[in-house]
């Protein structure tokens, strides 16, 4: 991996840097503590019983066998869930209803997708669970499944839900809010739409209109869910779990057992990979109810069939797009239809790609309906850019098409549509700082960009894509040691480099040096709330908290030099490198440390903030492809990123996010896909027959760093951890246009469904 950096003007001491992750001795040697870690005494072990069936009423579910065998101390249904509120709950990402949440962590009436959970059981070791779980006898009445959007939006398609009605996406959940249409199995629909689309098709020289698809993909991180929970004889939960927001599973927690935030404590542990799936909870509540009726704490963790079945993968999708363009490449209308699967319960990211697919371009006249539909399958979940790299492989497909019909350049006609600062969106919002422009550019001046290609069958695909990115609310505090060491709490799940990224924004305010600030994540009980690490929000917006902090901490050693001095604090001043000076003397931090004790006590600082001056950010990806026309298969020969990060904090790990998401992207592109029956039974559910890139597919990849800083961030973090996923799909797709003159419509474009497209090709 080659990586420039296309700096902004401002230096700093620590930040831009690339030094040593804190956390990183204890994960290579092994002391780092994960989920499946955790043992205390008593334990018991929990598994969960799945649905065998996509769709099937349950008529009776016999425990009695299951509880018979020893070894076995709880076996759990649904009915011994506390009754759920018909109530919206906010998961950071997303919303979801509490009385879904609860029918999806144990299915009530109804099994409405292959593997989902029907009971729970805790026994003294994990093999009597397995076995207990076969004693339990399920009675079912077997119901069709519904697998497409296309079926389940048909009017002759039985309701999934009885008596669901589509709501307005923006009052999602709350009752009496439904709009004008009612569509079969949608939950939720978003009309998007600026200016006047009829209008803006009449003035339009060329017109494109088509239909694309892609697969459900899933997260594919490397450690599986997990989750121990013990509750005391006070009624005090404690729980250790893999999760991207402690809080996040605090409030899930609380509303699922009916139980008083203060009375729950949620431990996070290390995380394995997240990228969004590890945001909603599925045992944890099963293991605090077994926990309650047993008095033992119980531990229970995923086998990674279990993960693919039944944890939340992002959406399958359909999106019909009619973009009208003038002769010289202006877009003077866009229409976009977007149906993207939920699973079994309401809650797609549908808004997300209606949002975010034409947010990179200014255009005067544009609608996006997003329709949220429900189908037999495990309930979708955030998966990185949540429901963007769908869309803007549909209108970047139709961009690259655009620029040929009207011979223009592929970059050129992007740069003359570019969004600025003060374009108004569909969505109404006047776009904040972008850098669009300023990528293209960069893209246009690239090597590869100007390479020639040595081979007919190499072909070279641009797209460019955004991200909105998120801020919510982040806790932070920290305390001076009389050392010059400083204590970092953060209550931000650390899923991407975290506790380096906040330790450096804190060393670059203090002035200290970056080895001198221990940061840790810490739990719910010992920091201010604080939301999930998702939506690329928490460089940004734990890093202003952390400045904050700073500063306060600045404030308060003025006061105490000046006191010690006996000086007004007016006639002090704060240094870049730590130090405090009048206008004949001087003290440095570590001996400010050092006086704190004698002086009044040691200095510590907290502060909670609600941030809300996120940027989206851009990113562009180039690729070269070669194409076996005789197999389908395709090669990936060279990859060119380049992203907007605002301030590239630790540049190695910005340039590792965004080597991350081009893999994801790939591998939705070209390789990854459930495979489901016409029974709606999941085919793939290993990672034997779920097919993701591997370091042998991976392309040698030149990152290029552009920083056009936030105006709404001291050091100008933009997120980073989300865009880089959004261009590959379209990128590729489009690189496969150019080395063989066929557009795929349909991704992951496997050398099954390339073989198709050529055979069609070559038989005109």
């Amino acid at each position: 991996m080659v990586s420039t950096q296309k700096k902004a003007d401002k230096t700093y001491k620590v930040i831009g840097t690339r030094p040593v992750r804190p956390d990183g001795v204890d994960k290579v040697t092994g002391r780092a503590k994960y989920g499946a870690d955790i043992q205390l005494p008593g334990m018991l072990f929990g598994r969960v019983l799945r649905s065998p069936h996509a769709h099937a009423i349950i008529k009776k579910i016999d425990t009695s066998k299951a509880l018979a065998l020893p070894g076995v101390k709880s076996v759990i249904t649904h009915k011994d869930l506390p009754t759920a509120a018909d109530a919206a709950l906010n998961l950071g990402e997303t919303t979801d209803n509490l009385k879904w949440i609860s029918d999806k962590v144990l299915a009530a009436e109804d099994a409405l997708f292959h593997g989902q959970a029907l009971a729970a059981v805790a026994a003294v070791d994990k093999h009597i669970a397995e076995d207990a779980l076969a004693l339990i006898d399920v009675e079912y009445e077997i119901l069709e499944p519904v697998l497409s959007v296309h079926t389940a939006m048909d009017k002759k398609t039985p309701s999934i839900h009885d008596n669901m009605k589509t709501v307005d996406m923006i009052a999602r959940f709350q009752v009496g809010e439904i709009s004008e249409t009612q569509i079969n199995n949608v939950a939720s629909i978003l009309d998007l739409e600026l200016g006047d689309l009829d209008a803006g098709f009449k003035e339009a020289d060329i017109i494109i209109e088509r239909e694309f698809e892609t697969g459900t993909y899933h997260q594919g991180y490397i450690e599986s869910h997990n989750g121990t929970a013990q509750w005391n004889e006070n009624d005090e939960v404690t729980v250790w779990l893999s999760t991207q927001g402690a809080f996040n599973a605090r409030d899930q927690l609380a509303a699922l057992l009916q139980v008083p935030m203060s009375k729950i404590k949620v431990i996070p542990m290390e995380i394995g990979g997240g990228f969004g799936g590890k945001i909603p909870m599925y045992m944890e509540p099963l293991a605090a109810i077994m926990s309650k009726q047993t008095g033992k704490p119980v531990k229970m963790h995923m086998q990674r069939d279990e993960v693919l079945l039944a944890t939340g993968p992002t959406s399958a999708t359909y999106i019909k797009v009619k973009v009208g363009a003038k002769n010289d490449g202006t877009i003077v209308a866009a229409d976009a239809y977007l149906a993207y699967e939920a699973g079994a319960y309401p809650g797609s990211p549908v808004s997300g790609g209606g949002v975010s697919m034409f947010m990179p371009y200014a255009i005067p006249n544009v609608r996006a309906l997003c329709l949220d539909v429900i189908v037999n399958k495990t309930k979708t979940a955030a998966y990185r850019a949540p429901g963007v790299p769908a869309a803007a492989f549909a209108i970047e497909s139709i961009i690259d098409e655009l620029a040929e019909k009207l011979e223009i350049d592929p970059i050129a006609i992007r740069m003359h549509n570019a969004a600025e600062e003060g374009t108004r969106r569909h969505d109404g919002v006047l776009a904040p700082s972008m850098a669009v422009k300023e990528l293209l550019e960069e893209a246009q001046a690239t090597e590869h960009w100007n390479a020639e290609l040595s081979d007919p069958s190499i072909g070279r695909g641009i797209a460019i894509g955004a991200w909105g990115n998120g801020g919510m609310e982040s806790s932070a505090s920290a305390s001076i040691n009389s050392d010059g060491t400083i204590n970092l709490n953060t209550g931000s799940v650390d899923i991407g480099g975290q506790r380096a990224s906040l330790a450096m924004q804190l060393a670059e305010t203090l002035g200290v040096e970056y080895d001198s600030i221990k940061p840790q994540v810490v739990d719910t009980d010992s920091i201010g709330y604080t939301a999930v690490s998702a939506g690329s929000r928490t460089t940004f917006a734990t890093g202003i908290a952390v400045i904050e902090v700073g500063n306060k901490i600045k404030k308060q050693i003025i006061n105490r030099v000046a006191t010690f001095w006996e000086i007004d604090a007016n006639a002090l001043k704060y240094n870049d490198d730590g130090s405090v000076s009048s206008p004949d003397k001087i003290i440095n931090f570590k001996e400010i440390a050092a006086m704190l004790p004698n002086t009044g006590g040691r200095i510590q600082a907290s502060i909670d903030i609600q941030a809300t001056t996120h940027v989206p950010t851009i990113a562009c990806h180039i690729v070269d492809v070669k194409v076996d026309e005789e197999t389908g298969k395709v090669d990936i020969l060279r990859s060119t990123a380049l992203q907007d990060v605002g301030k590239a904090i630790h540049p190695a790990y910005v340039e590792g996010q965004t080597q991350g998401g081009i893999l994801q992207g790939i591998g939705m592109a070209l390789y990854e896909e459930y495979y489901y029956d016409d029974k709606g039974i999941l085919k793939n559910a290993s990672l034997l027959d779920y097919r993701m890139p591997t370091s042998y597919d991976v392309p040698f990849t030149e990152i290029i760093l552009v920083e056009k800083p936030n105006p709404g961030h001291p050091f100008g973090v933009k997120g980073v951890g989300e865009v880089p996923i959004v261009p590959p799909l379209a990128a590729v797709a489009n690189a496969i246009y150019d080395a063989v003159g066929v557009r795929p419509n349909i991704l992951p474009v496997n050398p099954r469904r390339l073989s198709v497209l050529l055979k069609e090709k070559n038989n005109k």
